[in-house]
């Protein structure tokens, strides 16, 4: 668990960072399946106006064939109920508010236990994601996913099958925007929508949401603090969203990382396998220096 009192200043804004590369966090990727079906149609089939019917051949395709295999009558429609609509899911329930100490963002875990919290963020990605959970569940540890919501509603089989490897689920807004620019109200459109679908997916509320880049604002923290969820940083950022290499990601970490410190890791947004295979290198290091893994619970 979290330490309400182990809180560290402000860690730097990765936003100045990502304009200086040129880059946006959520990159060309976005956040849909990256396969395109119409690579998978032939090209008799793109060559067809739409509606036309597929051009027959062979043997007993002419006017004759179609006119011997067609039924002298339509058989008798069975009547059948409409359906039975499907049960609304039940309305997300309030969050109390936060105590001032409780709105404090928190960068780190308890430092006098040898436990890292891992987090993934800007997920969750059917290219990237099935492996993250792989390894995970390949060495036993449970870690905070910050699930953006236009990338969840994509992925909805995904994101259960987050919840349902016992991880923990955050919010990281729907569109993966600069909050240090918006106004209250799309602040909190932000952050209820993505809230809202979490809830109705896995049927928890997230209890911890990230702001994008870690970009703080006032308006922010108020609107997290009304909606009940406490903000999370992170203590080391191996800058995995800027591909440096995976030798770079591994040692950045392996580095860094000390007894309570919340790693910042992502799935989403781009090309991450270099940070797969990062987490494949520097996991059994850290599991093999007595390091357990560690999340706030939902």
């Amino acid at each position: 668990m979290l330490s309400d009192h182990q809180i560290s200043p402000r860690t730097p804004s990765r936003r100045l960072l990502l304009v200086a590369a040129g880059m946006s966090l959520l990159g060309a990727a976005g956040c849909g399946t990256p396969w395109n079906d119409a690579d998978d149609a032939g090209a008799g089939a793109a060559a067809r106006p739409p509606g036309a019917a597929p051009e027959a051949s062979g043997p007993g395709s002419g006017p004759e064939a179609a006119q011997a295999a067609a039924p002298s009558e339509a058989p008798p429609q069975a009547a059948t109920a409409p359906p039975t609509p499907a049960a609304a899911p039940p309305p997300m329930p309030a969050r109390r508010r936060l105590t001032e100490e409780e709105a404090k963002p928190v960068n780190q875990l308890d430092p006098n236990q040898r436990v890292v919290g891992l987090t993934i963020d800007d997920g969750p990605d059917p290219r990237y994601t099935p492996a993250v959970l792989a390894l995970l569940q390949q060495y036993g540890i449970r870690a905070t996913f910050f699930l953006v919501g236009e990338c969840a509603v994509e992925n909805t089989g995904l994101v259960r099958e987050i919840a349902d490897h016992g991880h923990y689920i955050g919010n990281h807004t729907w569109t993966h925007p600069d909050l240090r620019h918006m106004s209250d109200e799309a602040v909190r459109d932000e952050l209820e929508r993505t809230s809202d679908l979490l809830y109705r997916t896995t049927g928890r509320q997230p209890s911890w949401f990230r702001a994008p880049g870690g970009d703080w604002s006032p308006v922010a923290l108020r609107v997290t603090t009304e909606l009940g969820m406490r903000p999370m940083g992170w203590t080391v950022d191996p800058e995995d969203w800027a591909t440096p290499g995976t030798s770079v990601i591994t040692e950045r970490i392996l580095k860094n990382v000390r007894p309570g410190s919340i790693v910042l890791n992502h799935d989403g947004g781009g090309d991450r396998s270099q940070t797969v295979a990062a987490l494949k290198a520097y996991l059994p290091v850290l599991v093999d220096q007595g390091y357990s893994f560690s999340a706030p619970s939902n």
